[in-house]
């Protein structure tokens, strides 16, 4: 249903995305910056080149949970995806509505993170042209967490502003900014591993070390820690259902899209993963020497100067290969602002917050409030380092999202509603719910610091559960 248009108005969303470019918005959101950074992590976290499991293992949990986000799609093509599954399917005067508003709250802390990891990362590797961008002007410590002001923040500043630049026109511009953009992702990708399979060591890439694949204590806390960079690298497969409202063929194109990029950009980061490792020894990028922690920071720069050494023209092909990651970290951004921008938009055009969120631009059609809004948030999460963004990013949105959405699908109403005609239906319900649920835990259970980053998650529940009762007596007033 069209936002919007139930009610008679005009002022609605427009369908305008097709399969192809919905497919193209999930890939840049997925891609964007996270696997050229996150290598040297999830090495160290696994230590070794058996962190290829943990890319593959993450490919397979999107899968299953790609199977909750095509049903909920399919049975609700509106804007908001996850806030208007919960609204539905937990009772839309029940506890629907709650759920759906705390949704909508921890999503004005969590979508800024997400989208300024992106920020963070086009900076990180922006700094390969200005070195001294690294140097901190001014840094402190708020709860427990680093806050710095760099040359890095800035840019990872004006990345947001230019991303919100992009997004301040029609959603038909959008569409050709995304596919543009998709292509650039994807070449990049196709660079990466073309130069490093034609450089490749069979032996370095598989040069696992003593005690690999011992499954003891060790073993499953490298794999959990693993497992919650590859689930940040993977996030973005249902970025097609926060545009629910702006898809032709909804019950056809959001499933294409979600399963369709999980195929393709997990096929891409597994090859990426050995053919980096094929020319740079795993050993240099969880090393800690200066040179190895140019390499950590640096990865695919690092990769391109070894593959194409002693050649003259070695560091001018990794700084074309810094632009194209560059732009990718840009394209994630761009499409992590498109996505989320329609949750608070469509909270608001519900009722359940406030209703300057509502507001779409009168030439535009967009939610140029809501958009501003998170774009605004993200700029101020842009003084936080990379890592402590991941980790608190993936406790805040496994807790408020995929546990009560994999909840709601085992609920006897869903299980009711999912026999209707038109929608999608998961093969072999409801095992890949149970599976997914299984792997979120298991990430968050296996964090050495699970109770600290909860208390994170715990802010925000009672900082949103306040809200919510100053809302309704605000409104019953």
């Amino acid at each position: 249903m069209e936002t919007g248009k139930q009610n008679g108005q005009t002022d609605s969303l427009v369908r305008g995305l097709t399969s192809v470019s919905a497919t193209g918005a999930n890939i840049i959101d997925m891609v964007g910056v996270g696997p050229f950074i996150t290598l040297p992590l999830i090495l160290t976290a696994m230590g070794g080149p058996q962190a290829m499991l943990g890319w593959i293992l993450g490919a397979l949990l999107s899968l299953c949970d790609g199977c909750v986000w095509s049903e909920f799609g399919t049975a609700y093509p509106e804007a908001g995806g996850s806030y208007a599954y919960l609204k539905h399917l937990y009772g839309e005067k029940k506890l629907g509505r709650s759920f759906s508003f705390l949704y909508a709250w921890q999503l004005l802390f969590s979508a800024p993170l997400s989208i300024a990891s992106g920020c963070i990362g086009f900076a990180q590797y922006a700094s390969w042209f200005i070195p001294s961008s690294s140097h901190a002007f001014f840094s402190t410590t708020l709860f427990h967490i680093p806050v710095v002001l760099s040359g890095q923040t800035l840019i990872a500043m004006g990345a947001c502003l230019l991303a919100l630049t992009l997004l301040y026109r029609p959603i038909g511009h959008i569409e050709k900014v995304t596919r543009a953009l998709g292509i650039t992702v994807l070449g990049t990708l196709a660079l990466i591993i073309a130069v490093g399979f034609t450089h490749f060591s069979a032996k370095q890439a598989f040069s696992f070390p003593a005690g690999a694949f011992h499954l003891d204590h060790a073993f499953f806390l490298g794999l959990g820690a693993g497992m919650l960079v590859s689930a940040y690298d993977y996030w973005g497969y249902y970025n097609v259902c926060f545009l629910g409202a702006e898809v032709r063929d909804p019950q056809r194109t959001i499933p294409r899209a979600v399963f369709g990029s999980i195929a393709i950009v997990g096929t891409l980061y597994v090859l990426m993963n050995i053919s980096v490792l094929g020319v740079v020894p795993w050993q240099q990028l969880v090393g800690v020497t200066s040179h190895d922690a140019a390499a950590r920071q640096y990865t695919m720069a690092t990769f391109m100067q070894t593959a194409f050494a002693p050649h003259a023209w070695a560091h001018t092909a990794a700084s074309v290969v810094v632009i194209l990651i560059a732009v990718a970290s840009l394209a994630s951004v761009f499409a992590l602002l498109l996505g989320y921008s329609r949750i608070p938009f469509a909270a608001a055009r519900d009722g359940n917050f406030p209703a300057i969120f509502g507001r779409i631009h009168p030439r535009y059609r967009i939610p140029s409030v809501s958009l501003l809004t998170l774009g605004g948030i993200t700029l101020l999460w842009c003084f936080l380092r990379l890592q402590d963004v991941i980790a608190s990013l993936v406790v805040i949105r496994i807790v408020f999202q995929f546990l009560l959405q994999g909840t709601a699908a085992l609920l006897p109403r869903h299980r009711r509603e999912r026999k209707q005609h038109g929608r999608f239906r998961m093969p072999l319900y409801p095992l890949p719910i149970l599976l997914a649920m299984a792997g979120f835990l298991f990430i968050l259970f296996s964090r050495p610091h699970f109770m600290a980053e909860l208390g994170i998650a715990t802010i925000v529940l009672t900082t949103g559960l306040i809200a919510l009762v100053i809302r309704r007596r605000s409104t019953q007033a």
